[in-house]
This record gives C-alpha cells, sequence and structure tokens, in this order.
C-alpha cells in the first residue's frame, strides 16, 4: 500500500509539472540556486545566465577580492546574486556555506551547479600524492559531498535539479589531463546513480561536459600555434567554444522545461566526442576505398 500511494503521489506532480503554464516553462522566475566557483569563466557565465532568467543565486570563491568585485557588478545589472568566501575542497567550509544558503533561501534549493573544478598538467606518471589527492578533493569531492549537502534543500524545493561540470576528459583520454579525467569520470558514474536514487524526491540529475572553452583554465592551449590547431583539427565544427554556449546548456537543464531529463551526460563540444575515425586533416584512409570496379 505504502508503495502504492509513493507511486501516485510521484505520478501527480509528474502530471502537475507537465500541465505547468506554458510561460514558466521558460523562465527561473522565483527559484534559488547555488553555483560554486562562481566567479571566472564557465561559472561565472552561469550565474549571469541563470540570474538573467530569474533566479536568485548565491555563488562561492576562495577570493574575496574577486567575489566582491563581481557582486558589484552584478548588483549594478540588476541580478539577484549574493556570495560567499569558500574554499570547497575542505569540508568544514562546504558545511558553513550549506547553511548559508539554507538561511538565504530559507531551507529550500532548486538548482546546485556544482561547477568547481581545476587542472594540473603533466603526465601520469609525474604526478606527486599531493597533487593527486588536490585534484581528486577539489574536483570530485567537492561536487559529492555539497551535493549530500544540498540534498535536503533540494529535496523541500519539490523540483530539484542538480548539474555537474565535467568534460570530455571524463570519455575519452586527454593528454596532461589523465588525473582531471578520472575525476570528471567518476563526477559522471556519480551523477547517473544520484539521478536514480533521488528521482523519488523530485530532482533531477544531470552532466554538462565541454571540449575546449575559451577560459582562464584552457590559456596554454590558446596561446600555444600547434596546440589550438590540434583542437580545431580535431573538432567537426572547426573552432572552440565559449562559456556562454555551455551556461545556455547549463540553464536549459534547470528550467521546468527539462522537466524530464535526468541522469544524461550532454557534451557541448562541437562535435569532437563524435569525431571517431573522422578526421578530416588525415592524409591517408583508414580503411580502403572500396573499388567500383566490383
Amino acid at each position: 500500500m505504502a508503495a502504492d500511494r509513493e507511486r501516485e503521489r510521484l505520478r501527480q506532480r509528474s502530471e502537475n509539472m507537465a500541465q505547468a503554464d506554458n510561460s514558466n516553462r521558460w523562465s527561473l522566475q522565483g527559484m534559488t540556486a547555488l553555483v560554486t566557483g562562481g566567479t571566472k569563466g564557465i561559472g561565472h557565465a552561469i550565474v549571469e545566465e541563470l540570474a538573467g532568467l530569474g533566479a536568485r543565486v548565491h555563488t562561492c570563491s576562495r577570493t574575496e577580492t574577486d567575489l566582491n568585485k563581481c557582486l558589484r557588478e552584478w548588483k549594478a545589472r540588476g541580478f539577484q546574486v549574493t556570495g560567499s568566501v569558500c574554499d570547497v575542497s575542505s569540508q568544514a567550509q562546504r558545511e558553513k556555506l550549506l547553511n548559508t544558503v539554507s538561511s538565504e533561501f530559507e531551507g529550500k534549493l532548486n538548482i546546485l551547479i556544482n561547477n568547481v573544478g581545476t587542472n594540473v598538467v603533466k603526465l601520469v606518471s609525474e604526478y606527486t600524492a599531493e597533487e593527486f589527492s588536490f585534484l581528486m578533493s577539489t574536483n570530485y569531492e567537492s561536487a559529492h559531498y555539497v551535493s549530500l549537502l544540498a540534498h535536503p534543500l533540494l529535496k523541500a524545493s519539490e523540483a530539484g535539479s542538480i548539474v555537474f561540470l565535467s568534460s570530455v576528459g571524463g570519455l575519452t583520454p586527454v593528454r596532461f589531463a589523465s588525473i582531471y579525467g578520472a575525476t570528471k569520470g567518476a563526477m559522471n558514474q556519480l551523477a547517473k546513480v544520484l539521478a536514480c536514487e533521488w528521482a523519488g524526491d523530485n530532482i533531477r540529475v544531470n552532466v554538462v561536459a565541454p571540449w575546449v572553452i575559451r577560459t582562464r583554465l584552457s590559456e596554454s592551449v590558446f596561446q600555444d600555434e600547434k596546440s589550438i590547431e590540434a583542437v580545431i583539427n580535431l573538432t567537426p565544427m572547426g573552432r572552440t567554444g565559449e562559456p556562454k554556449e555551455v551556461s545556455a546548456m547549463v540553464a536549459f537543464l534547470c528550467l521546468p522545461a527539462a522537466s524530464y531529463i535526468t541522469g544524461q551526460i550532454i557534451y557541448v563540444d562541437g562535435g569532437m566526442t563524435l569525431n571517431g575515425v573522422f578526421f578530416p586533416t588525415l592524409k591517408t584512409h583508414l580503411f580502403p576505398r572500396p573499388n567500383p570496379k566490383l
């Protein structure tokens, strides 16, 4: 009987969401969001995207100067954005952050964006144990534990959405980013598990995985002519991406219009992960051409 009642509750909730006013399907008005690492690069673009769609956003940064500068700019633009100084690789600081968010948003959170991430550029055999731990705690553990801490707030909203910022490196090997890729692969799997485990709490969980985007993290690629040429040759669209092209996908996944999408990894990569054995600059054919005489 209890299982039947729970199924009916979920069915009714799904119907209510499906029948929502069309004018609200493409708006985040009245919703609340937490974006980790929102003062630079893709995170900065995500904060502006969500706030521009009407959400009240809280973000965090390790650097108070950067945070205050962004908060002043966002206030001048009329965005409802607040912030905290926080290093999300620290459990104590993660707990403090979520307590702040809970207080500010009255115990409810609609959107969580796990955006924080970094890399140490080395071959796999060159990493120290300290560098390995640093990347794991910053990229994976922060997202894992922030999600767990946010779960009660997302559940209380009755319409929660988590988006993890991953990378194509979580799917395919990327030179000088082996541990980075491992953290993103773990994040992808976590998202799939949470999508299943938390569906009953009406929390959707998805992943956005970019390729090379013009941010500070990818500066070294853009500064090297051979590197950027290689990236472009691997990308069917023939160019790199911009932060706003990633933030637009993140925002879509948070909208009521995306209410039946969960457990997905969406690659914002100009087609790079679809390339397979099709390389426009390849001078020889991997497979022989068919003989027209046969």
